[in-house]
């Protein structure tokens, strides 16, 4: 049984920066815990205040370095059950795994399945999440999950600099109902490309469809990783006549070269959030969001048991 009125918010170091801002949106401290290594590497934590029928937040972005920040997720999970926690909700902005969401081929796992095993199983009795990779990854737990969106984000910010025409751009099939939504509630058309992938971290573009010319285009995604996908659909819409390319992703993975095709794309600029830290490695063309706001107004809101879903609406 949860204490009314008893609100923890702990963060391991996957992105301290984003749970101390969720921490003062709420203004409450940020709980108090070591999470280290022993000598041979191994996660070390210690909850270092009382939790005994307490609601606790655990806020870990499963990001890089990948496995180090889930374990430490898991083993935090576990010391706050152990500790006697009255619920522990695990918020998890970026949830790593999310792309092996199913059989792709024969003998490959879905990761993303086992991820949600491991969590349920460490002690979580909720889940809040931001932008999923794939929106069946709800269906992976046997606990209740809140899944957010970033779009109020991006669109108030998009209003504010007074872009709301032009046209939103799905970098493939399968982000349509994201980009279609998105271009809804900005007032924009919608064009969608068709991509074919030959092998992992690798794109080709093969069809426009919908027309760009003389328009703002939009790209949406939920993530960018290595940044081939993003930077050749920006070329391309470039090239067939939109005057100006944004892109948005809730996501900064950013791996290998990507800030290098980013710089030397048509892209105009990158719009990201801080589920991920990025701060070391902004460029000019890099715009960052604070999603803490969003989270920290969703942790209230099931802190209270109030309805999550009408901040979507």
């Amino acid at each position: 049984m949860v204490l009314p009125g008893n609100l923890k918010i702990f963060s391991g170091n996957a992105n301290l920066p984003l749970a101390q801002e969720i921490a003062r949106s709420l203004k409450v401290p940020l709980g108090k815990v070591t999470v280290g290594r022993f000598a041979d590497g191994e996660v070390n934590v210690q909850i270092q205040e009382n939790v005994r029928g307490m609601d606790c937040y655990v806020v870990q972005p499963t990001c890089r370095p990948v496995n180090e920040n889930i374990m430490e997720l898991l083993v935090m999970l576990d010391a706050l059950r152990r500790a006697s926690a009255g619920r522990i909700t695990a918020v998890i902005p970026y949830y790593g795994y999310a792309r092996a969401d199913r059989k792709t081929e024969p003998r490959v796992p879905i990761s993303a399945k086992l991820m949600a095993n491991l969590i349920t199983s460490a002690g979580a009795n909720r889940i809040i999440t931001l932008d999923l990779h794939a929106g069946q990854i709800q269906g992976f737990f046997d606990i209740p999950l809140d899944h957010l969106f970033a779009a109020p984000v991006f669109l108030e910010y998009f209003k504010r600099r007074g872009i709301s025409k032009g046209v939103v751009v799905s970098p493939d099939v399968g982000g349509v109902e994201r980009a279609r939504a998105f271009a809804k509630r900005l007032g924009a058309s919608l064009v969608i490309i068709d991509k074919r992938r030959p092998r992992p971290n690798e794109a080709s573009i093969y069809n426009v469809i919908g027309d760009v010319r003389g328009k703002t285009a939009i790209i949406l995604d939920d993530m960018i990783d290595t940044g081939g996908t993003l930077t050749k659909v920006a070329n391309i819409i470039k090239a067939q006549g939109a005057t100006r390319v944004l892109a948005v992703c809730a996501h900064g993975v950013l791996s290998g070269n990507a800030l290098s095709l980013v710089e030397a794309s048509a892209l105009e600029e990158l719009v990201l959030t801080n589920t991920i830290p990025i701060s070391s490695q902004i460029r000019a063309k890099i715009k960052v969001l604070s999603v803490a706001s969003l989270l920290a107004e969703a942790i209230r809101r099931n802190h209270k048991g109030q309805s999550i879903s009408e901040l979507f609406v």
